[in-house]
């Protein structure tokens, strides 16, 4: 039988439904993905934490104590397991959650690089490269997501980051032809706007990145608010046909109109209107208030009629989204290469730093030339969900508090 991977964890806090709970548990316990059950801990074994916090509500001393799981005083020593050389097959990055200041733009100052030059210190003095999952955008700097991303090419460390929503199961479950033509995409969400407007472009990406030629990189945004963002529609600026379809497949009616959603608190919506090299357009959107939102809609040249869908993030509100990216970073730690190219992430980082950027300035248009870099996607659909898995977990049962042991 072989070793199983030894993982160590490097989390900003673990708490109740932080990314560190709803991550660590899919290692910790069997899981479900695609309906059938996956057993983690016959290939992988948690040996090490560093947390960066710990709130009143600390969950990690007792995970760790439950697991058997050491928690050491800083990455290296969590890195080397105590001692002097890199000593894990694999490293877990999560800085999601805990208390962080906002800088005057609104982002707010996770220590994402900080915790990545710590780890890529350990594997530069070892001289061997081990698989990296960074939760989320690289950074909240642009720069220093490029450089993450520069750094992990020059010590070859097959690095993997990003959201979970590309993973959900779509409703329909459209499928856009590889090299399709794409004339105009809506993403939409329903959240905050740096947290979620990240989901909101991963989700945009994952579908728009496999059109014709690839990805081109994005030329320049323009942030609106309000009157502005609906008067830009009227004006053709971008198409309120594909966010009435993109509402409409995950609510199954229309409403009187998509700026107001039926049974939600009347918000003021806004979005980044997105110009990529190639021509296409694209606007992400943020519509009513509902953090489960993650609708999408295109329009496919020579065609009328929109395809759209919503993605379900199954019972227990997001929770069991993250066991399909869980799998997902398995197989990128077994095979030590990421099922979608993290030149998505770098990408949808630089988005969500120019979005901040160009809102202090709304109803201008923000250049990008940093974005203007092109890839080439990689099909990821056995990493999606399919929906089976909600046939077993259902809304009727209960959401577990502590670390979810549901399919043990």
């Amino acid at each position: 039988m072989p070793a199983r991977q030894t993982v160590a964890a490097i989390l900003t806090c673990f708490r109740h439904r932080s990314h560190a709970n709803v991550i660590l548990e899919n290692f910790l316990e069997p899981y479900l993905f695609r309906g059938r059950v996956v057993d983690p801990r016959k290939t992988f074994r948690v040996v090490s934490m560093y947390v960066d916090q710990f709130p009143k509500v600390d969950m990690a001393r007792g995970v760790a104590r439950d697991y058997g799981i050491k928690i050491y005083p800083s990455i290296r020593k969590a890195l080397c397991r105590g001692g002097r050389r890199l000593a894990v097959d694999a490293v877990l990055s999560i800085g999601e959650h805990g208390t962080y200041s906002f800088n005057r733009l609104g982002q707010k100052r996770y220590p994402r690089k900080r915790f990545f030059d710590e780890i890529a210190d350990v594997i530069d003095d070892a001289g061997r490269a081990v698989p990296v999952f960074n939760d989320k955008h690289l950074s909240y700097r642009f720069d220093w997501a490029q450089q993450m991303y520069d750094r992990a090419n020059q010590l070859a460390i097959p690095l993997m980051a990003g959201s979970s929503c590309p993973l959900a199961q779509r409703r329909p479950p459209i499928e856009l032809p590889r090299g399709s033509r794409i004339a105009e995409a809506v993403s939409i969400h329903g959240g905050p706007l740096e947290a979620y407007g990240f989901h909101a472009f991963e989700v945009l990406q994952s579908f728009v990145e496999s059109r014709q030629g690839g990805e081109t990189g994005v030329a320049r945004v323009e942030y609106l608010r309000g009157r502005q963002l609906w008067n830009a529609a009227r004006k053709g600026r971008w198409s309120l046909d594909l966010a009435r379809a993109a509402m409409r497949a995950e609510l199954g009616r229309q409403g009187p109109s998509v700026e107001q959603v039926p049974g939600e608190p009347p918000v003021t919506s806004d979005g980044l209107l997105i110009e990529y090299t190639d021509g296409l357009k694209a606007t992400m959107l943020n519509i009513g208030k509902c953090d489960m939102r993650w609708n999408f809609a295109c329009r496919l040249v020579g065609e009328r009629r929109p395809r759209a869908t919503a993605l379900h993030v199954g019972p227990w509100r997001n929770r069991n989204l993250f066991k399909a990216l869980v799998h997902s970073i398995q197989d990128h730690f077994q095979n030590g290469r990421s099922p979608y190219p993290v030149e998505r992430t770098l990408l949808t980082s630089g988005l969500t730093d120019a979005m901040m950027h160009a809102a202090e300035q709304s109803g201008r248009p923000l250049e990008t030339p940093q974005l203007q870099f092109a890839y080439k996607p990689r099909n990821f659909k056995p990493m999606r969900e399919n929906g089976a898995s909600w046939k077993i977990i259902t809304d009727a049962m209960p959401e577990p508090r502590g670390i979810d042991k549901s399919c043990g």
